[in-house]
């Protein structure tokens, strides 16, 4: 095992994702139990994401969640895996990101996208447009000044009570991404969709051209990605199914749809168009799964390849009871301090 991954941060990142036969209520709930054990597993920040008109996700109102998170845990630091800046007014995210961290100080992280929704109507129901994006390093420079007080596209306007308040922020990239966390001194959370030596470029571009500024004095990268852990490497496999299915489903028919039972998955996927299947088999290449010591390989690899400083673990699976065994196992290799902790109900 390396050395690294006992020195390394853990932290989730949890999509809210729906299951076939259960209320969207119960996806929101079973983000705020999964947030208690992984407090009590040891894991470094729980964030939560942004979704809109997804059927699959019930995640539409991250800083809401975010707020029910820390409201139910009281040590780890809680945020956003992100807001995604296109579609909001930077002055609103500042008072919801101050609102939070006056709530619940020293606990709140600001992750930041630039994402804008992927269907024309969802674009015009949030009064934006598939541009909005190129406007992203404009947005994070107004929003990070409300903090500390230097923004200058609205004189006189303050966004109290965030103004003076320190809220680590992050920026969610892919490839070129990593560029605007550079250039406004920000951190950066990556994962390797479009390869590893991509990923690698990318966080070697992002340390070249940081710039320090009041919210980080130096590069922070955080590598993100799903990783199962189970008793056999087969166990673990079909943990990812039902996402994969999900996705898949997602690219050839328009909807990405709450996630069935990994069985399902198994016997939809002999049935797939050969298009559909190729975005099935795809969707589980490049993932991080298998046995506690094959994990443990993997991410020490993953860890010296990229220098991370955190790596970010987000995994959907529709069965409760082996997504938390995962996430426990998850903290053995990595060595969280409450790894050894009793187990919680979560199914």
């Amino acid at each position: 095992m390396s050395s690294t991954i006992r020195t390394t941060r853990f932290s989730v990142l949890d999509r809210s994702r729906t299951r076939q036969g259960h209320p969207q209520a119960d996806a929101l709930r079973d983000t705020v139990a999964l947030a208690r054990h992984a407090e009590r597993l040891g894991y470094h920040r729980f964030w939560v994401s942004e979704h809109h008109s997804v059927p699959g996700v019930a995640g539409s109102a991250p800083t809401v969640l975010a707020a029910a998170v820390a409201a139910a845990t009281s040590v780890i630091r809680v945020g956003t895996g992100g807001v995604m800046l296109p579609n909001h007014r930077p002055l609103v995210v500042a008072e919801q990101f101050g609102v939070l961290e006056s709530l619940f100080p020293g606990r709140i992280d600001m992750g930041l996208g630039r994402s804008v929704g992927f269907t024309g109507g969802i674009r015009r129901a949030l009064g934006t447009d598939k541009d909005a994006a190129d406007g992203f390093g404009a947005q994070l420079a107004e929003l990070t000044g409300y903090f500390t007080g230097t923004q200058r596209s609205h004189p006189q306007v303050h966004a109290w009570p965030a103004e003076g308040l320190r809220v680590p922020a992050f920026v969610l990239a892919t490839g070129a991404g990593a560029q605007p966390a550079a250039e406004a001194g920000l951190a950066l959370v990556i994962g390797d969709v479009r390869g590893r030596q991509r990923m690698r470029e990318a966080i070697e571009g992002y340390r070249a051209a940081f710039r320090p500024s009041a919210l980080w004095d130096r590069p922070y990268v955080v590598v993100s990605g799903t990783v199962a852990v189970a008793g056999s490497a087969g166990e673990a496999r079909r943990l990812l199914l039902p996402e994969a299915r999900a996705l898949a489903h997602s690219r050839t028919h328009g909807v990405f749809p709450p996630l069935r039972p990994a069985a399902e998955a198994e016997a939809a996927a002999e049935a797939m168009p050969e298009r559909e299947r190729g975005f099935y088999d795809a969707a589980l290449r490049g993932q991080l799964y298998g046995t506690e010591d094959e994990v443990a390989d993997a991410l020490g690899t993953l860890i010296e390849d990229s220098a991370a400083d955190e790596v970010l673990v987000t995994t959907s699976t529709y069965e409760r009871g082996p997504l938390l065994e995962s996430y426990e196992r998850l903290a053995r290799v990595a060595g969280l301090a409450g790894a050894a902790g009793p187990a919680a109900d979560l199914r």
